[in-house]
């Protein structure tokens, strides 16, 4: 009953929306400058050619990745798709199983570890990369700042991940810089809490491993000298997700310990908070507000560690659960970073629709995730129950952070596409990616493999289907036909596959190119639903323009259903457009197979249309 009121309540509201006199819909006005578009890959999985694909096989069995699988061709072929920047994902040293003692690291315990490859976001070192990554351990640092600078070579920029919410529960900074303290290592462990203590601690109780549920075993139950359920902590600290028990549970985030950034464990804060009025001053002023104050020693240590990335040629971060981290925090790291670049790319995992404009605005993020309005709703339509109604909806409501909320399909926390789970059909995936390209101002995101299709169908041992495993050493297979042994020129694909890559080298590359695309929107969806014979819900258009550009985007998210109409141009944008009457040509713009014409007449513009399933249609106004 709950559900259908929900829906109820919705198609009310929609309803109400559609028959509204309908603001004007601008986006603030930007510099000129193109469209970002962010390649994910997941670092350790990219080259990794091996097809053994064994639950929980170790790095002989089943193979992994290096940074020198990032050859020039492999990086020529991700720019020429259309790519602008490159997030390395799994790049800093977290704990992993494999023994590199021979090389002075520790050896990680499987009862502290996800998987047997790790999770990139349980950071045991700050300092250094990851070993899987490197052809010789020794020289893991060399080897990624030479992929960084092939990177650079190709024309893109580099990304990393940093996880300031916590680190690795057997956190062990051996590499670092001369005169850095490691995490913890001041720490008056007889406090819960303390300013400039690093971490919460449970005083008077020694850390237990989880109780194992659901019949999981760490590394699958292989033997492992370390896997004996037991790992040494006393006293115990909090866990990860802010668990304060000394036994954290199997589903808390067990493998990792919680950053204390002053905040008191009744929630107070021991730092100043913000003025209101630095919501609309600039990074420099931020700066300056921070400079004379005493702040908690872990807002140093991690302002150490994102300066030493810069200066190692790192071009941006993405931040993992910044939500779990004081936004003066922000504020104070990200005014630092541009400081010292002020172009660096800030991204943020951020999940709470109320903290946006706290984390863009105070926190001096530049992009987040935007993923329970836009990411969502356009799932619930690619699986056939959500309307397109909605989308107009979330882009209103978002109109003066439009430009700061990233847009993806896929990412490594969520199902692939073309996993079962999802919709099954990466074909279903066109029309919702062009318009999370398009749409907006903001950049776009896509996950490796996304582009051929990748189901994610693996039984990697930790990581189960529909999602990439993270946490396993594992091959990916769709991607690897495209790897081609190294070849990296899809050698290996279905002809579907080449042409759904086909498909997302088309759509990115226009994007990145098109002026009107950083300029203003406007929906005429419900003008349509409203005027239009045979448009429906299943159907979406808005129209994107710049002083130099017209663009008019439609498009049919479903599988089955063809459509004829004439698609109807409101009188207000044919006036803001300074059209005349008369007929205009249109030129579609990524077959460019179509080409169409618009009739003005009377104010009013109509385009006579036909559109096949799953078909859309970005159609620029020729004059």
């Amino acid at each position: 009953m709950r559900t259908i009121f929900v829906h109820i309540l919705l198609l009310a509201f929609l309803t109400l929306s559609s028959c509204m006199d309908k603001p004007e819909q601008k986006t603030a006005p930007l510099p000129m400058k193109k469209k970002a578009v962010v390649y994910q890959v997941f670092t350790r999985l990219f080259g990794n050619t091996n097809t053994t694909n064994k639950p929980w096989g170790t790095i002989e069995k089943n193979g992994v990745g290096k940074f020198a699988d990032f050859a020039p061709k492999a990086l020529s072929e991700i720019k020429e798709l259309g790519v602008t920047h490159i997030w390395y994902t799994g790049v800093p040293h977290h704990a992993v199983i494999q023994d590199y003692s021979d090389y002075g690291i520790s050896n990680d315990d499987p009862d502290v570890v996800k998987g047997r490859a790790g999770s990139p976001y349980a950071v045991k070192d700050y300092y250094n990369v990851n070993p899987d990554l490197a052809l010789d351990p020794a020289r893991r640092l060399e080897e990624f700042k030479e992929l960084i600078e092939r990177t650079h070579r190709a024309g893109l920029k580099v990304i990393i991940d940093i996880v300031p919410n916590h680190v690795a529960r057997g956190y062990e900074g051996r590499t670092n810089p001369e005169g850095i303290e490691d995490f913890g290592a001041a720490d008056d462990t007889s406090k819960e809490y303390d300013i400039h203590n690093n971490f919460y601690y449970i005083p008077g109780e020694a850390f237990k491993v989880p109780e194992w549920q659901d019949g999981y075993l760490p590394l699958g139950g292989n033997k492992n000298t370390l896997a004996d359920s037991k790992f040494e902590e006393n006293p115990a600290k909090w866990t990860g997700n802010g668990s304060r028990l000394a036994q954290p549970h199997f589903n808390d985030w067990y493998e990792t310990v919680k950053i204390n950034y002053g905040v008191r464990p009744d929630g107070t804060k021991d730092f100043e908070e913000l003025p209101e009025q630095y919501r609309q001053k600039d990074y420099r002023e931020h700066y300056k507000f921070w400079k004379d104050k005493e702040l908690p020693d872990s807002w140093h240590k991690f302002k150490d560690i994102t300066q030493y990335w810069l200066s190692f040629g790192v071009d941006g971060f993405r931040f993992d659960m910044a939500e779990m981290v004081p936004v003066e925090f922000w504020s104070y790291l990200n005014s630092n970073i541009k400081m010292t670049n002020p172009d660096a790319f800030l991204l943020a995992e951020v999940y709470n629709p109320g903290l946006y404009r706290d984390y863009i605005q105070k926190g001096k993020m530049d992009y987040l995730y935007d993923k329970v309005e836009l990411y969502d709703s356009i799932k619930h339509i690619m699986k056939g129950y959500g309307w397109t109604d909605h989308i107009p909806v979330v882009q209103r409501g978002m109109a003066d952070i439009e430009h700061h909320m990233l847009h993806f399909l896929e990412n490594h926390d969520e199902q692939r596409i073309a996993s079962p789970d999802f919709v099954g059909n990466a074909q279903l995936g066109k029309p919702a990616m062009v318009v999370s390209a398009t749409i907006s101002t903001s950049p776009t995101m896509i996950y490796f493999g996304q582009e051929v299709g990748e189901p994610g169908a693996e039984d990697a041992g930790f990581g189960k289907p529909t999602r990439t495993s993270i946490f396993d050493y594992i091959g990916v297979p769709h991607h690897q036909r495209w790897l081609n042994n190294k070849k990296y020129d899809g050698g290996q694909l279905s002809e579907e596959e080449k042409k759904l890559r086909d498909f997302y080298k088309r759509l990115l590359n226009f994007t990145i190119n098109s002026e009107a695309l950083m300029g203003q929107y406007q929906e005429i969806h419900f003008y349509n639903k409203d005027n239009t014979e045979g448009y429906d819900h299943r159907v979406l258009s808005y129209v994107r323009w710049s002083n130099n550009e017209k663009i008019i985007v439609l498009t049919n998210f479903d599988e089955y259903k063809s459509y004829s109409f004439e698609l109807k141009i409101p009188e207000d944008i044919i006036a803001k457009w300074q059209l005349k009457s008369g007929t205009y040509s249109l030129t579609e713009q990524l077959y460019h197979e179509i080409n169409a014409n618009m009739v003005v007449n009377n104010g009013q513009g109509k385009i006579l249309l036909d559109l096949a399933p799953l078909q859309s249609y970005i159609f620029k106004v020729d004059e």
